[in-house]
């Protein structure tokens, strides 16, 4: 497991399950020729992904961002379309860490996709259940109402059996929420339309968790948009606001989806990078 210390912050990213997608997909109109100068491609023209939840332990406080695909939770079918190269280990992971799913205390839910969200829930004797019974689960009021009424694009990532049995767990925001001094959750929507970024700051500096509007590194360019996206304009004018905030700050970014970096931070101009964290597996 990849473990940043962010002062008095440690940031551990969990084995939330490894696919691979089409980089048409991930990367919407911007021509493979440009984009694959950032981010490798197979033969099949897809990338290697990372769906992995980051655990922060901080002020005796166990929090989860994001919860991963889950296991059990996929069909074979589910499994073939999406890549799927693993099934996630967060619970095993946790107990690596002298920890159980019980003894977490939060999760940020940056949105409620099924990448993102399956790992809230498990099937156990034949019922589904919460894996993280004693957390408090946060997302963006938008975000948590679509969930449960999903439109015709989003009904086949908002799945009932990821929102059902943790229901009474959730609570919800509207622009942004404090969870802990140094810890702030704020929507942006563009991705889906209840997408939250997180923000985390500690003795004056300041790491960005920007989710899918900038699911890996090769995304930083303000125009380089998902065609997952529901609102890609809304996600462009997001990050650029974003990014020129982050890089006239000197904030460091971490990501759920890369492959290949877990922590980057750029130079002024966003060009160069001058601190990086890589994926060790």
């Amino acid at each position: 497991m990849d473990t940043y210390t962010f002062h008095n912050m440690t940031l551990t990213w969990l084995d939330g399950s490894g696919n691979y997608l089409d980089g048409g997909t991930m990367f919407g109109v911007v021509p493979k020729a440009l984009w694959s100068r950032r981010y490798e491609a197979d033969e099949q023209n897809r990338i290697k992904m990372r769906n992995d939840p980051i655990l922060i332990r901080y002020e005796g406080k166990n929090i989860l961002i994001d919860t991963g695909h889950g296991k059990g939770k996929l069909s074979e079918k589910m499994k073939k379309n999406l890549g799927i190269t693993e099934e996630a280990k967060v619970e095993e992971n946790l107990v690596e860490l002298g920890l159980s799913p019980g003894d977490i205390d939060t999760i940020l839910m940056t949105h409620l996709h099924n990448d993102h969200a399956a790992g809230l829930t498990e099937w156990r004797d034949g019922n589904l259940v919460s894996i993280f019974p004693n957390a408090d689960i946060y997302v963006s009021q938008t975000e948590w109402d679509e969930m449960r009424n999903p439109n015709i694009r989003s009904r086949n990532t908002y799945l009932k059996e990821n929102w059902e049995p943790v229901q009474q767990q959730v609570k919800t925001f509207e622009e942004s929420i404090t969870i802990l001094p140094g810890i702030e959750m704020i929507h942006t929507g563009g991705h889906s339309d209840g997408h939250s970024i997180i923000k985390l700051t500690q003795n004056g500096e300041t790491i960005l968790h920007m989710a899918d509007i900038m699911p890996t590194q090769a995304h930083s360019n303000p125009l380089w948009v998902l065609a997952f996206d529901d609102y890609p304009m809304t996600s462009i004018f997001a990050k650029e606001k974003l990014m020129q905030e982050a890089l006239a700050g000197g904030y460091k970014f971490i990501f759920y989806h890369d492959a290949y970096y877990r922590l980057i931070k750029w130079d002024a101009s966003g060009k160069e990078i001058i601190e990086a964290v890589k994926v060790s597996h």
